[in-house]
């Protein structure tokens, strides 16, 4: 693992290889304060100049789509100034115009046993402190409310989600800088990763539609910790808060620190839901 002093060595040798200087001086403009210049900063890109290779975008699509991902639906609670969220099957307060929609019931098979409870979510503590969610909403834009879904809690379909740390235990997703989800993730400065299974293709169609109200007939309940909406039926999610977020060409890297997690081991029987090329799949051993 590198130290102080090779962490402070290789910022020299950055700092030298792009000219700027490498200890302060005091020119002669310093006068009577004899303080000494500060160093211009360095111009610090996510792609250097003549560093983007000759590709058509359509060409690097199709290559980088032969690799095989799972899917996820990152999701976000909604602001604290909103009304109660009304979740699938629950009545509709009376101060809220339109009633709930009706819940969805499938018929269970005859003298099916009844599920076993699902497992107590695991909490994790870290020491590392997680961006507050001031800090974050302010380099942030605003959104701009586009509905009544835009007043709610908020969620996105998201293929580029990886484990990144086990100690401490950390995640992390991409987003794209034009996201009109991700300002609102954002904000709240908290998110639920809710990983699909193999019959939840038509909730990631939901989900990746821009401008709808993503949540509406989709039953959730408050992850434990961050209050993120949980979708139902997920075989596992993670709940997190946002640690920190880099950029990447025209994306951004969000990097998440894992407050809670758990799964549902009935919903993971189906196994995961799959892209690959363009279209859905499921797995088979």
């Amino acid at each position: 693992m590198m130290g102080h002093a090779g962490m402070a060595a290789t910022v020299v040798r950055y700092l030298r290889s792009v000219g700027a200087p490498t200890s302060a001086t005091t020119p002669a403009t310093a006068g009577r304060t004899g303080r000494a210049a500060v160093p211009p900063r360095p111009a610090l890109r996510a792609v250097r100049e003549g560093e983007r290779a000759p590709l058509d975008p359509a060409a690097f699509r199709a290559v980088l789509g032969h690799f095989a991902s799972g899917v996820t639906v990152i999701t976000a609670p909604a602001p604290e100034s909103d009304p109660p969220p009304v979740f699938l099957g629950e009545p509709a307060p009376a101060s809220l115009a339109e009633p709930a929609p009706a819940p969805l019931t499938v018929p269970a098979p005859e003298r099916e046993p009844a599920p076993a409870p699902l497992p107590e979510p695991t909490r994790l503590t870290d020491p590392a402190r997680p961006i507050e969610p001031a800090r974050l909403a302010a380099a942030t834009p605003a959104p701009h409310p586009s509905g009544t879904g835009a007043n709610g809690p908020a969620g996105f379909a998201c293929q580029s989600f990886a484990s990144l740390s086990l100690d401490p235990p950390l995640v992390t997703f991409m987003v794209a800088r034009t996201s009109t989800t991700w300002p609102r993730i954002a904000r709240a400065g908290v998110f639920c990763v809710n990983i699909l299974g193999a019959d939840q293709e038509a909730l990631c169609r939901a989900f990746a539609v821009s401008g709808a109200d993503k949540f509406a007939g989709v039953a959730h309940t408050p992850a434990p910790v961050t209050g993120s909406p949980r979708l139902a039926g997920v075989p596992a999610w993670i709940d997190c808060a946002v640690q920190a977020v880099h950029t990447g060409g025209d994306h951004l890297i969000v990097v998440g620190r894992v407050t809670a997690l758990g799964t549902d081991p009935r919903a993971a029987q189906a196994g995961p839901l799959l892209f690959h090329r363009g279209a859905f799949g499921h797995f088979t051993a």
